[in-house]
């Protein structure tokens, strides 16, 4: 390609470094796609032939069926995707496939093709996204009234429902949905026609490729139509967000499926067992979801660190764009598929979660509540009457609902049996009635508005 400007060709190394084909390849659908977008706007403008434009329009088709059928070959000499396939449309079609670059960089054309493989991935982030949202309001839907301990510092706090815990995963997702939905709008505008930098002396219709390639519209500013990788660095800061989340639903299940909790049991389909230890039921699955959210956040700051310091317009660091955003997204799809498998098959104990809600003098809260509400005591004494009230049941060995009353009295004489009302879990949950709260009624009116948010967007 160089062969006009320099008289010696590039060595060995320089050859190895330069070329992006070994990943760029992946391109390949993206690529011919913005080609042929291309080349018929040409023809339309007049700025190449239509007999040519229908040659090429054929060879990159006929390109197409052996790329998916064999593969994209890899020479180095022909640096990338772009140089690969114009190679070999020349070997098909002749000296118009030469004209085929009319009009265009392989700046803008990398741009294009990098927006057009991104928008498709987020896509199938959001189709993964809302299969995992579906997996966890089935499971909520199951466990609306199944009680289990709440945690702060992962202490014992007060008693909630299974279905509201898996609801607050729900949440985090649907944030997560929506930071793709943002990152795929922003993503939607065409860099084709910016050229090398600075746009082009041809008569292009910019608005017809960008229209045929299902852009809303043309970039702006030809400089930064070929320097921005905003959009991979949106798609990379989005599923930096997705992996942690996925990473802390992966340590809840990691933990809940230790002999200590016994909250959960993985299926077999997603654990392991130990090449020395027969008993061993491995959570590895989630320990990989877990440890995947670090491969992704560091493929999100090799970005930022490529980009945080280029000036316009287009330089070669730019080139390692693409195996961060690629690695990223193979890791995110994995994680995701496997946690909707983890959350679709896992089998939850409550009678195990009920235990534990029971033990530690959850209700604490509930007793001091209802020394405000009934006593017309002010909280912070009710919270040190509680604390009391903690103190001897934990003498005693018994739970706060079981302690006698006339024990209870005897620390705070506007005690009375009422009190009962309140101290056991399913109370306590049950009074939970506060917007966003875990009282099972609440946790249905938010599943069955997240199921019809789920129909609405799915048509059904």
């Amino acid at each position: 390609m160089w062969g006009g400007r320099f008289a010696e060709g590039p060595a060995a190394v320089m050859r190895e470094i330069n070329a992006s084909i070994p990943f760029d390849k992946r391109l390949w659908r993206e690529d011919i796609a913005g080609s042929k977008a291309h080349v018929t706007m040409l023809a339309a403008q007049g700025v190449v032939s239509a007999e040519d434009a229908e040659a090429i329009r054929g060879g990159l088709d006929a390109i197409a069926v052996e790329y998916e059928a064999q593969g994209v070959p890899e020479d180095l000499t022909l640096e990338d995707i772009h140089m690969v396939t114009e190679s070999r449309l020349a070997e098909k079609i002749g000296a118009a496939a030469g004209r085929l670059h009319t009009a265009r960089s392989r700046n803008d054309q990398v741009a294009t093709d990098f927006k057009l493989w991104t928008r498709a991935a987020i896509d199938e982030v959001l189709a993964a996204l809302g299969t995992l949202q579906d997996a966890l309001i089935a499971r909520a839907e199951d466990h609306a009234d199944s009680v289990m301990p709440g945690f702060t510092h992962l202490q014992s706090a007060q008693p909630v429902t299974l279905g509201h815990h898996l609801m607050a995963y729900h949440a985090m997702i649907a944030r997560d949905r929506s930071r793709f939905a943002d990152a795929r709008a922003r993503a939607n505008e065409c860099p084709l026609g910016a050229a090398a930098l600075a746009g082009t002396g041809f008569p292009i219709d910019r608005e017809a490729t960008a229209a045929a390639l299902g852009f809303d519209r043309p970039t702006a500013n030809s400089l930064d139509s070929v320097s921005d990788r905003d959009f991979a660095l949106d798609y990379l800061m989005a599923a930096t967000q997705v992996s942690l989340h996925l990473s802390r639903l992966a340590e809840e299940f990691i933990i809940w499926a230790s002999q200590p909790f016994g909250f959960v049991s993985l299926s077999d389909q997603w654990s392991t067992g130990s090449s020395i230890m027969p008993q061993k039921r491995n959570p590895d699955a989630a320990e990989l979801v877990r440890g995947h959210a670090g491969r992704i956040a560091g493929c999100m700051t090799a970005l930022v660190m490529t980009m945080k310091g280029l000036p316009l317009a287009y330089s070669k660091d730019m080139q390692d764009d693409k195996p961060p955003v690629f690695e990223a997204h193979d890791l995110l799809g994995l994680s995701i598929a496997a946690m909707t498998g983890m959350v679709e098959s896992a089998t939850f104990r409550n009678d195990r979660m009920r235990a534990l809600a029971e033990s530690g003098f959850a209700t604490a809260t509930d007793l001091a509540d209802w020394l405000v509400r009934e006593a017309g005591v002010p909280f912070r004494e009710a919270h040190h009457i509680t604390g009391r009230a903690v103190k001897a049941a934990e003498d005693a060995g018994v739970r706060l609902d079981e302690l006698p009353l006339d024990t209870l009295t005897a620390i705070d004489a506007r005690i009375d049996a009422r009190v009962f009302d309140v101290l056991s879990v399913d109370a306590s949950v049950a009074s939970r009635t506060s917007l966003g709260g875990t009282a099972p009624v609440r946790v249905r009116e938010a599943i069955a508005a997240a199921r019809a948010r789920r129909d609405e967007e799915m048509g059904r």
